[in-house]
């Protein structure tokens, strides 16, 4: 996998790095976690210079999830201060590629950023891997998401990779509908791995925090300085909540995988709905709810255990109708409702959606 005990040992399962990586030595009396460093300011002569420059706190998450993901990890404040770090690095003028069908946040700092002159955003049909490496001709980063938000459009990281590199640009992959327990893309062949931490590393709705993973040490160095310079920094709080969340990932992703596998079979058919889009893996499902707008909102505002909520990832099961947002894009569906299934039974999941949906149909 990633880790090994020592040179020709075997490696280390996923499940096994989540738990012991970012850990302090073992020596007697020392502590089993890292403590949270509640501080601004280091007593000069050692690593640490200034609280906007490290925190060991810090440390011990970026050791953990850089393990799982197999590169460099630098923390940030948020999904979208990890975001913009990453979109700092494209050269004034430059091209980013980009799904048509990306998270709202990023597409709308693209526009921002174009419309201001910083860079060109490009965007496609991340699933046609032939106009995307088309695409790459004159472009200096490629960023995607795989699955797609909301979409859940599967894109072909090795091919892209490899077309991207062909002409030199950068290869971006937000990772967090999958996670490192799901796809690697650092080892499909992307630069930068991109996280909203806030949703399944932290995994328990109570912490906004953002990462990045660096295949390389430039490109790390260089994630490091912006996030210093602009300030970009997470709380030690958050972090060490993120790193107890990141702790039990496995077993929260195996059963909410499990729960949602069972509940695509179940919904598949279902006369309230139109379509229903699961890529195969994860715990995000879309649903596409016959009629449009109207019925979609009613769902969401019906069901009584999943909870009409923006936000993805916790333990929770949450939902909610995406074009109530003005900026997601037009080619979503007026009736698409995204389901982050959470780790409740699953009859009782069931009960609660069909219950509405059943009324609708």
């Amino acid at each position: 996998m990633h880790e090994t005990t020592e040179a020709g040992a075997p490696a280390l399962h996923p499940d096994t790095v989540a738990i012991i990586a970012g850990r302090p030595p073992h020596e007697p009396d020392a502590p089993m976690s890292v403590p949270v460093h509640l501080t601004s300011t280091y007593v000069a002569g050692g690593d640490h210079v200034y609280g906007r420059y490290g925190n060991p706190t810090w440390t011990a998450f970026e050791d953990a999830l850089g393990a799982l993901e197999g590169g460099r990890c630098v923390a940030f404040a948020s999904g979208m201060a990890a975001i913009a770090a990453v979109l700092d690095l494209v050269e004034p003028g430059g091209v980013v590629v980009a799904p048509r069908h990306s998270y709202t946040g990023t597409v709308a700092l693209l526009d921002e950023l174009q419309a201001k002159g910083r860079l060109r955003a490009a965007y496609v049909d991340i699933t046609d891997t032939a106009a995307v490496a088309a695409a790459c001709r004159d472009a200096a980063m490629v960023w995607f998401e795989s699955p797609t938000n909301p979409a859940l459009e599967v894109a072909e990281i090795s091919a892209i990779a490899a077309a991207a590199h062909e002409h030199g640009a950068l290869v971006v992959v937000d990772n967090t509908f999958a996670t490192p327990l799901l796809q690697q893309p650092l080892a499909l062949g992307a630069d930068l791995v991109v996280h909203s931490a806030t949703k399944y590393i932290s995994g328990h709705s109570d912490v906004l925090m953002g990462a990045v993973v660096a295949a390389s040490d430039a490109h790390a160095d260089a994630v490091v300085h912006r996030r210093s310079l602009t300030g970009g920094i997470p709380a030690p709080l958050e972090t060490f909540l993120a790193l107890r969340g990141l702790r039990t990932l496995p077993v929260r992703l195996e059963r909410a995988q499990a729960n949602a596998q069972e509940l695509v079979r179940r919904l598949t058919g279902h006369p309230a709905l139109e379509e229903v889009r699961y890529p195969g893996f994860g715990a995000i499902v879309s649903i596409v709810v016959r009629g449009g707008a109207e019925p979609a909102e009613a769902l969401a505002e019906r069901t009584s255990l999943w909870v009409h909520a923006t936000s993805l990832g916790g333990v929770e099961s949450t939902l909610e109708r995406r074009r109530r947002w003005p900026l997601e894009q037009p080619t979503i569906p007026e009736g698409l409702v995204r389901l982050s299934v959470g780790l409740e039974h699953l009859d009782d999941l069931h009960r609660d959606l069909v219950g509405v949906l059943d009324s609708l149909a």
